[in-house]
């Protein structure tokens, strides 16, 4: 493995004071891999208080479970001890730590043979002492030891499993899925930001699919998405010939195809999953109607993103676009209609919309190409963009500022107002003067007092 100079010199401080230093798990891994990974985890025979002597700009980051960071030619290096773990009480967090002398040991303690790889410093050379290449070269995915007792362990490995199965488009091995199976539910042990950090990843992965499928085969999908598992075998009907459950890992295929945002990745995850709880008897040649579905599948993905404790910024905007995806254009629309569109979704917010609708579009078995009038909506959108009409009130040619100095109170009167007038300019760009916005603002002042 190619070390860079920095590491070789931090590596010689060890050297030079009696110590090893070693590069492990992930980087070395992706090393081999031949995939970019600057994510870079230590491990050393030095205890803590051995670290610190050694280098004068050291924070104790962990240092009770061994881990000091060290401010080497101005790069923040984590390095921790090597260590064997005592029990895990709650499938999550060792009762103790025992440092140990040996890399063997410490190696024995890690998840996955592929992520148990060292590599010696300052040669490089990599050491697999868990036929990790092996199953590299076989992409699987497989425990060290006894998968019950990794699992055991820390339940969160389990979501890795899936992680790592998406990232790599590896297999889970067969004991290894076993486990996972018969310990999925102590996931439940597990914080909610943890389990959310695994799941984007996942979501993000090339292989979603293969990660989604882990986690619903092994049952933790049941656990922490019972709303996406609903939609395994929920037939849809109609021009679907799909289950609902494959339309929507088809429509997050559609966007890792084309590279959308992590935000329409997630929506097209989730824009569907109301119609488990919409789903009606049609009638004619309709099998099942799903009216109300849009606005259901945000209020449940609201409720998931909750759950998973996300920030109230992506819960939104996730939100917003899968409320919003049923939208109905049709050529007769009128210009003030597209700028009430576009009003209503956000202008930071209409790319990704359409990205969601081709994303849905094309996860339909059989599907078209994207329809003309999705072509010709977004040529007129883009027509509208270009004029610069006043879209939202921060465009009116008059602000709360100029309402004051005209006598009216800052509150919720005064936004009233400004909303009034951006409807009203909207309508009629012509509007947006300050001398009608000024005259209008009053009227509407006086018809608020009276």
């Amino acid at each position: 493995m190619r070390i860079s100079k920095d590491i070789a010199e931090l590596a010689s401080v060890f050297k030079e004071s009696g110590f090893s230093l070693y590069l492990v798990g992930g980087a070395v891994r992706d090393c081999i891999l031949g995939n970019e990974n600057n994510d870079y985890d230590f491990t050393t025979d030095a205890e803590p208080g051995d670290i610190k002597a050694m280098f004068r700009r050291t924070i104790d980051t962990g240092i009770k479970h061994g881990t000091v960071t060290v401010i080497f030619h101005g790069t923040h290096y984590e390095i921790t001890t090597f260590r064997t773990e005592g029990d895990y009480l709650d499938s999550r967090h060792p009762e103790s730590v025992h440092f140990v002398k040996s890399l063997e040991e410490d190696l024995m303690r890690r998840d996955f043979t592929i992520n148990a790889f060292a590599a010696s410093l300052p040669d490089g050379k990599i050491i697999d002492l868990h036929n990790g290449m092996k199953d590299l070269r076989h992409k699987t995915i497989r425990a060290i030891g006894e998968p019950e007792k990794r699992f055991s362990e820390d339940a969160l490995r389990m979501m890795r499993a899936a992680r790592f199965s998406s990232q790599l488009g590896f297999r889970i091995e067969k004991e290894t899925l076993s486990a996972m199976k018969e310990l999925h539910h102590t996931i439940t042990h597990v914080s909610a930001e943890r389990i959310k950090e695994e799941l984007w990843k996942l979501i993000n992965g090339k292989n979603p699919r293969s990660g989604l499928e882990a986690m619903r085969e092994s049952g933790i999908m049941d656990d922490i998405l019972p709303e996406l598992s609903a939609t395994y075998g929920f037939e849809q009907g109609g021009m679907h010939r799909e289950t609902l459950y494959e339309h929507l890992v088809l429509a997050l295929e559609t966007a890792r195809d084309n590279d959308y945002p992590m935000t329409v990745k997630l929506a097209a995850l989730f824009h569907d999953i109301g119609k488990c709880k919409t789903r009606e008897k049609g009638d004619g040649d309709r099998e099942w109607t799903f009216y109300g579905h849009d606005r259901v599948s945000a209020e449940m993905t609201d409720e998931i993103f909750r759950r998973l404790k996300t920030s109230n910024e992506e819960r939104e905007d996730v939100c917003h676009l899968i409320r919003n995806h049923m939208f109905a254009y049709t050529p007769d629309w009128s210009d003030a209609a597209v700028r009430r569109f576009i009003k209503r979704i956000g202008v930071e917010n209409i790319n990704n919309l359409f990205f969601l609708r081709v994303a849905d579009i094309s996860a339909t078995v059989g599907h078209k190409p994207v329809p003309d009038n999705l072509l010709a909506f977004s040529e007129r959108i883009n027509s509208e963009l270009e004029k610069n009409n006043a879209l939202t009130i921060k465009d009116l040619k008059i602000d709360g500022r100029r309402l004051k100095e005209i006598g009216i109170k800052p509150g919720p009167v005064m936004g009233m107002i400004l909303s009034e007038l951006l409807d009203e300019v909207i309508e009629n760009p012509d509007c947006n003067n300050e001398g009608y916005l000024e005259k209008r603002a009053l009227t509407l002042a006086q018809c608020q007092e009276q």
